[in-house]
């Protein structure tokens, strides 16, 4: 077995197919296939069903996925255990972040920590559910995860707290709405809205919030890509409740913003495994506490 193999079924696992895990690696799909297919040779055992043009882990592809990962965090892990001459780490940190935190804090973070160490490459993957973060760190996916707290069943890990995130009503540009700034609930206007489906996302929370004011949501579109709210406000589709950060970015756009009262808001932080960091781990841990400021 060999460590490109590992990495590549690993990848028609994540990407779920064989085409996107190939463009995720930035190779061509023959050379992915083919080292799938070595690899069931050299296991005797087939690891994927193939389905038209789908790939279905088989039983004996679920039992290797957890070795795979551990064995791929292995190899990771001790890249980021050299240092240079100066002492400083290097190599390679795997993170991932929960989709709303990646534009902040994150890059901010990681750009803090890449000043300091410029020889460690960030690897920076994306965390779909966030009850999910403490499994991700098992799993051997990463060795950090940045998300928003608590953490679910992470009992056994390390929560580090680097702040909170807040959330603005974002309007069209040109919307008529009142002046008030903070905005009252319970004084919301009745104007359709762009959401996101509730799921392991702030949406749930915002929702319960708007109804405890006795006002409603009436989506005007529902997106599953939560980065395109944004696009269809400034498109006049409908309100949203947009992240502190990505509501600023909105005003330079022409979209009319109100802060809400009351604040709705939600912390969130690193989790991870303080026995298994690798050196540039732990340098990540240090400067992002330094690096963080309050929500």
């Amino acid at each position: 077995m060999e460590l490109h193999q590992v990495e590549y079924f690993l990848a028609v696992v994540d990407h779920d197919g064989i085409n996107a895990a190939a463009s995720a690696l930035g190779l061509a799909r023959p050379s992915v296939s083919r080292a799938i297919r070595v690899l069931e040779r050299d296991l005797d055992v087939e690891l994927f069903h193939r389905v038209g043009r789908g790939m279905v882990l088989t039983s004996a592809g679920h039992a290797l996925v957890g070795p795979a990962r551990r064995m791929l965090r292995t190899v990771v892990s001790a890249q980021g255990a050299v240092v240079d001459a100066a002492g400083k780490p290097r190599g390679r940190l795997d993170l991932v972040a929960f989709a709303s935190l990646a534009a902040e804090p994150v890059a901010r973070l990681v750009g803090a920590f890449r000043r300091e160490y410029p020889g460690v490459s960030v690897r920076i993957g994306d965390l779909r559910v966030e009850a999910s973060a403490a499994s991700m760190i098992r799993d051997g996916h990463c060795e950090i995860v940045c998300c928003h707290l608590p953490a679910l069943d992470s009992a056994d890990l390390e929560v580090r707290e680097l702040g909170a995130q807040e959330w603005c009503l974002v309007f069209p540009p040109g919307s008529d709405v009142p002046p008030d700034d903070p905005m009252p609930l319970s004084g919301l206007p009745d104007l359709p809205q762009v959401i996101v489906p509730r799921g392991g996302s702030q949406a749930g929370e915002i929702e319960r919030s708007v109804r405890r004011a006795g006002r409603g949501i009436r989506p005007a579109a529902v997106l599953q890509n939560r980065e395109a709210r944004l696009p269809f406000v400034l498109a006049g589709v409908g309100a949203t409740f947009l992240e502190r950060s990505l509501a600023d970015d909105a005003v330079a756009r022409g979209a009319v913003v109100r802060d809400i009262e009351p604040r709705i808001s939600r912390s969130y932080g690193l989790v991870f495994d303080p026995a298994a960091l690798s050196p540039a781990g732990q340098a990540f841990v240090r400067s992002a506490l330094a690096t963080a400021r309050p929500g």
